[in-house]
């Protein structure tokens, strides 16, 4: 089996598919979020549903704004572009970085959400302006634009997150910076705080392992990716990283499974290929006696 294990480890970063997925899921997720995401009384800086807390004078305005957005980027940039004038403050900004990012256009994107984290700050609404920080560094990670988005996420960290769900996404999503640019240290620190936070992210806990096999920590991976199946068992990506350190500990028979289950689910992916090219690579299965 050693002989094999370059080649079947060589060629695929689960993790960059994560930050992939994760991408695809929260654009297909924001018309959905979005149709939803006023909420005119709220006066709390953070809601259980997950809804924008907004005041009442702003909530028709913005509300309106995502949804020409969500119809039409150039519809919400222009609508966002006038209510900034006519008064909307930073949620005019936030409509108009949600619109740039609907149409994929992330350095303007990143400019409005950016502009609008500090206009929430001058206004004194912290925890906004860290959640508008945090949008800004997912538009940064999305433009490939690795050091910016970690500059933002320590932004938005730095800006008094109050534990929860909320912060712990944030440092998932620092690590995911992190991990892109080779800093698994640092990218250690904020997994283990996003997983103390967000214990029901799957992605955390995937990300965790890969990092642990990759730092040779095979415990932890096994822990972490056996926790990562748990909670999302039909998750490819998941699949393929239980098969791969399943073989690095000997598991060949796990290996093997986890990697078939891997291509069932979506064998046209980059997981469920490199799933399948791996079981290409193992030894041909001996028949049970």
């Amino acid at each position: 089996m050693p002989f094999l294990l370059p080649l079947l480890l060589q060629a695929y970063s689960p993790e960059t598919e994560a930050v992939m997925n994760r991408s695809r899921r929260e654009k297909q997720e924001e018309r959905a979020a979005a149709a939803a995401a006023v909420n005119p009384a709220a006066t709390a800086p953070a809601r259980a549903d997950g809804k924008i807390p907004v005041p009442a004078k702003f909530a028709e305005p913005f509300q309106a704004c995502l949804d020409q957005a969500i119809e039409s980027p150039d519809a919400g940039i222009a609508f966002a572009q006038k209510w900034r004038i006519d008064g909307g403050s930073f949620y005019a900004r936030h409509c108009m970085g949600f619109a740039y990012a609907r149409a994929e256009r992330w350095t303007p994107a990143i400019v409005a959400f950016e502009q609008a984290a500090e206009e929430a700050e001058r206004s004194g609404e912290m925890v906004e302006a860290a959640r508008l920080w945090a949008q800004a560094g997912n538009a940064a990670m999305a433009s490939g634009d690795l050091p910016k988005a970690r500059g933002d996420f320590d932004a938005a960290l730095a800006r008094g997150l109050p534990d929860g769900l909320e912060k712990g996404e944030v440092h998932l999503d620092r690590a995911r910076a992190l991990v892109a640019l080779n800093e698994p240290d640092a990218a250690r620190d904020s997994l283990d705080v996003a997983l103390a936070q967000a214990p029901k992210d799957p992605l955390g806990w995937l990300l965790s392992a890969t990092l642990a096999r990759r730092s040779g920590e095979m415990r932890l991976a096994q822990a972490h990716i056996a926790r990562a199946v748990q909670l999302s068992p039909d998750d490819a990506s998941v699949a393929l990283e239980e098969g791969n350190i399943a073989v690095l500990t000997d598991h060949e028979d796990i290996a093997r499974a986890a990697w078939a289950r891997a291509v069932k689910l979506a064998p046209d992916s980059p997981s469920g290929k490199a799933a399948a090219d791996n079981l290409s690579r193992l030894p041909v299965a001996k028949p049970a006696r």
